[in-house]
């Protein structure tokens, strides 16, 4: 069944930073594991890391903060990227008044960890703080909001034009305590040693290698938390992740089956949802990646199934290319596209589309009009071995048709650099898996992101530009309609199979172990309620829904 609310559509919060450097990605995770395994009562958690410093840093703001603060302050809602699914908070719900207007009903008999009562006047508060310093506006709420206004158990939100998906960025903003934050001098610099939130957990110790969180008595569902402990180690080296008991972790390791299963036959399990489309971006200002026929050529060119066991093992399937992160989204399918949109390779058309951009084959070259080869070079960060993997699976495929590909390795913030400003010919990132169709195709298509090259772009790293795009766009971030919606989606579909604005590999998992010896309750692929995400609000939706093991 198609999702039942425009929830699921809105506008989701996960940055593409987040998506492309983990989301996606198979890495490895530090060094250094904890000293002592988890108790009966506790959770081992690998979710947090030491790199470059273990700072004692929870401000839910900050670059540098520790992932702790997932468990120590709450949003209005959480929103469940695998689905769009929101589920209240500190807000009991949202409701569109219109596409201009959102309501809020705050929650009653909440108190923040220090005893104070949690009101309305902290959402305003925090919302104006978060205007009155930009740099912590992390999630971008004041470009879509206009003012807000507030009575005893309600915030309403006049927003600055009809913007349908706003909802869920609003939904997401942590909230702050005003009477703690109101006399902060610098609230960006400020390291909020000892932090006050309404959520299930407080700071319990903090060293060099490890801090530890326990319940917060005060907490509104405390019948709902069954862990009395958190114990987040500095590093999570995968040795230590296997070998020391850990309940929760997220890391790709290799054969999971013989070693973190192995490890526990009885009790470890893993679920690796996709968590993003791994795509080759064609730099769509540059010959011959202007040409929509040139990447139908490389569309064709390349086995995606082969390219997806290579990369990932075997987790995860090769991508459609209609921009849908399935399973995720299989309700929302565009039916009049073939195979779900998933191309298969056929050479004989890769041939055909590659001649109408004006390549043949000679001697066994794919050479231009000149005779010269062609040759591609592709950008892919240094460390994501997932990624180079699945590369160096589709080098051959295209060398069988007489191209040659050339590989370029930057560290991670030079390839960022050169993503952002499209300095580039083709580079692998990814897109999608933010919970919200809306964000998915907005992040992949928006012209209003298709700054020249030279200039920095949060989105749209191919510089894509389509007037029809940007018109389907606009009409579904007013659309509050179900069914207008599922049109709209349809057709931004068909641009993304037709137009080839990037070519679609493989999905990115999003690499979830945990262990029920203890508790019992982690998000599954029988019960998707949340990501096994170890870095944001959905961290709220585990630890409200894990029960004792028996």
């Amino acid at each position: 069944m198609r999702s039942k609310t425009i929830k699921r559509i809105a506008a989701a919060t996960l940055a593409v930073a987040t998506i492309i450097g983990v989301a996606a990605c198979g890495g490895s995770n530090g060094s250094n594991g904890t000293e002592a395994a988890s108790a009966s009562n506790q959770i081992l958690y690998g979710g947090d890391a030491g790199s470059p410093t273990f700072v004692r840093n929870f401000n839910p703001f900050s670059s540098s903060r520790r992932q702790g603060i997932n468990f120590m302050f709450e949003p209005l809602q959480v929103v469940n990227a695998i689905d769009g699914k929101a589920t209240p908070f500190l807000a009991t719900g949202g409701k569109i008044i219109d596409p201009q207007t959102i309501e809020y009903t705050i929650r009653e008999g909440v108190k923040w960890s220090d005893g104070e009562d949690f009101t309305a006047d902290d959402v305003v508060f925090t919302f104006n703080l978060v205007k009155e310093n930009p740099a912590l506006d992390t999630l971008g709420v004041w470009q879509h909001i206009d003012t807000i206004e507030s009575t005893d158990s309600t915030v309403t939100f006049h927003l600055k034009e009809a913007d349908i998906p706003a909802e869920t960025i609003i939904n997401q903003q942590l909230i702050v305590p005003e009477h703690i934050w109101k006399d902060v001098d610098d609230p960006v610099k400020w390291t909020n040693e000892d932090p006050v939130g309404t959520g299930p957990y407080v700071i319990d110790t903090f060293g060099p290698n490890q801090y530890t969180l326990k319940k917060n008595e005060n907490y509104w569902q405390n019948d709902k938390v069954a862990v009395e402990k958190i114990v987040a180690p500095a590093s999570n080296k995968q040795l230590d992740i296997v070998n020391k008991g850990y309940d929760w972790a997220y890391s790709f390791i290799t054969d999971v089956d013989k070693t973190w299963v192995g490890a526990n036959k009885q009790h470890n399990h893993y679920w690796f949802p996709p968590g993003g489309t791994v795509s080759l971006y064609p730099n769509l200002t540059k010959k011959p990646f202007d040409d929509v026929n040139f990447r139908k050529g490389l569309s064709y060119a390349i086995n995606r199934d082969k390219i997806a066991k290579d990369a990932e093992l075997g987790y995860v399937d090769g991508a459609s290319q209609a921009g849908l992160l399935l399973p995720n989204w299989e309700d929302w399918i565009n039916e009049d596209i073939p195979n779900q949109g998933k191309v298969e390779q056929d050479t004989d058309k890769a041939l055909e589309y590659f001649a109408k951009a004006g390549y043949t084959q000679k001697d066994g070259k794919l050479v231009d009009a000149s005779g010269k080869q062609l040759e591609l070079n592709i950008t892919v960060p240094n460390g994501y071995t997932d990624w180079l993997r699945g590369l160096q699976s589709g080098q051959p495929q295209l060398g069988k048709l007489g191209i040659t590909v050339k590989l370029t390795q930057p560290q991670p913030a030079a390839y960022t650099q050169a993503q952002n400003n499209g300095d580039f010919d083709l580079i692998v990132s990814s897109f999608g898996g933010t919970g919200s169709l809306y964000q998915d195709f907005n992040n992949l298509l928006n012209s209003e992101f298709a700054t020249p090259v030279g200039t920095s772009t949060s989105a749209n790293f191919e510089r894509y530009k389509s007037d029809e795009a940007d018109q389907l766009l606009a009409q579904l971030r007013a659309a509050a309609d179900e069914d207008e919606q599922k049109e709209i989606v349809d057709q931004l579909q068909q641009i993304v199979y037709d137009e080839v604005p990037v070519v679609t590999m493989f999905y990115g998992g999003l690499w979830g172990l945990y262990s029920d010896k203890n508790f019992t309750g982690w998000p599954s692929e029988d019960n998707p309620y949340a990501p096994p995400t170890t870095w944001n609000s959905s961290m709220l939706l585990v630890v409200t829904n894990l029960k004792k093991a028996n």
